[in-house]
């Protein structure tokens, strides 16, 4: 890979190991790291040292070639002085050797059309966060050239992602990834300093995944971003264990069974004192009741209270039973269903949630994807007239929910004799 070097372009010592040949090669990281210029750089040094490659620019849409690395590229050939041996088209650029770089949108292809990139050497996916897996899963085996290689760049923002998935959790053998962010730029430029800079000052919340590469924490305008941020900074976000003695408490939102239905989802929580330790969380979509009161058992759950929303009451749409009828026939103590709050009820637990935010604790561990949920329910907007439309139901609205039923359900505890005796819910003011 010597003839790599033909043309002296100035490197960042973060990207040096992904100079090396390798089957895949990842850079992820914040804004200004230079991870798609230095892609760019080494697509454009290849083309020219090794004549006739064929290279294809990926991303998952890409309606216009505005929406591609196309711009970037002839932007590189342009000021590495390349004009004579690069022929720039509408919709290609053409390499020394008859070779050719092309753009596409992964969204558009099926496996009978992909096999049109079999020959190619070189896939660039560009924002790779953004990639399904159903497109990486056709991509990799049609890259399949002698020495071919598979790009990707991206700013994570979730770690179920796909590509986080494959290149930072699987981690396939001789995959060289690389985490590069600001700082790792000798050619900062100080524009984009200021701007991290006005960021930090202005933006907290969404700080952290733009400019230092860290999965999304908390969607910005989020109802519970600010719950979040304190917590973490206050230490409450952790290594958080049960106390023996006192019982745990499963929190659930009911989803359903069949691949369309809402997801069901559950929060372990335990009020110790004024704590509310937030302990593990569990979700899952289109299972039956059994697959979740399995979860149940095998965490030790057996004990635990649960406490349903006032669909509780609701037949199960298989057995024709209602939800709490069968989790009282499994052995659980079930405690009577909240009823219907009526129009607004989603607000009435989003701001219950929100003033017991000082108290709550998370288990790190355990809680990470609940936490995520948490961290982008958010409320639908009316764009022209800027005003609010309530809570967006959408992935992150059964965790949401769950969390802000404990926040319904929960009772500050007075005299230690009466902390944990069972809740009455029309003495709570709730029905």
């Amino acid at each position: 890979m010597s003839t790599l070097k033909t043309l002296k372009i100035p490197t960042a010592r973060i990207f040096e190991p992904l100079l090396q040949p390798a089957r895949y090669k990842g850079v992820y990281g914040g804004r200004g790291s230079g991870k798609s210029h230095f892609f760019g750089e080494l697509l454009v040094e290849i083309c020219q040292a090794e004549r006739g490659t064929l290279a294809v620019c990926i991303r998952e849409a890409q309606r216009t070639l505005a929406q591609s690395s196309k711009r970037l590229i002839e932007g590189k050939v342009a000021s590495l002085g390349l004009g004579m041996g690069f022929k720039l088209f509408n919709d290609k650029i053409e390499t020394p050797g008859d070779g050719l770089i092309i753009f596409r949108g992964m969204q558009d292809h099926t496996a009978e059309s992909m096999k049109s990139l079999e020959g190619f050497r070189i896939a660039w996916i560009d924002e790779a966060q953004t990639l399904s897996a159903r497109s990486l899963a056709l991509l990799r085996p049609t890259i399949r050239a002698a020495n071919s290689e598979v790009w990707a760049s991206w700013n994570p923002r979730r770690k179920s992602d796909a590509i986080d998935d494959f290149l930072r959790t699987r981690k396939p053998e001789g995959a060289i990834v690389v985490n590069a962010n600001w700082r790792d730029n000798p050619w900062f430029p100080s524009v984009l300093e200021d701007e991290r800079q006005l960021d930090l000052a202005l933006y907290p919340d969404r700080y952290e995944h733009i400019w230092e590469g860290d999965y999304v924490r908390a969607f910005e305008g989020a109802y519970f971003a600010q719950l979040l941020n304190e917590a973490r900074a206050q230490g409450r976000i952790g290594k958080v264990a049960a106390d023996p003695l006192l019982p745990l408490r499963a929190f659930i939102d009911i989803g359903g069974a069949g691949a369309t239905a809402d997801a069901f989802t559950m929060w372990i929580v335990q009020w110790v004192g004024t704590e509310i330790r937030v302990l593990d969380h569990y979700e899952a979509v289109g299972q039956v009741l059994a697959f979740h009161v399995s979860w149940l058992r095998s965490r030790g759950y057996r004990d635990a209270i649960l406490y349903l929303p006032h669909d509780g009451i609701a037949a199960n749409n298989i057995t024709g039973k209602r939800y709490e009828d069968h989790l009282r026939e499994a052995g659980f103590t079930v405690e009577p269903p909240v009823k219907n709050q009526g129009r607004g009820a989603a607000t009435m637990r989003i701001e219950a949630l929100r003033r017991l935010g000082p108290q709550l604790w998370f288990n790190e561990a355990t809680t990470e994807a609940g936490r995520d949920a948490l961290g982008f329910y958010h409320e639908r907007k009316d764009e022209m007239r800027n005003i609010g439309l309530g809570p967006e139901h959408d992935w992150s609205s059964h965790a949401a929910d769950a969390l802000g039923l404990m926040a319904i359900c929960y009772e500050q505890p007075g005299r230690i004799a009466a902390f944990n005796r069972p809740i009455k819910y029309a003495d709570a003011g709730w029905v």
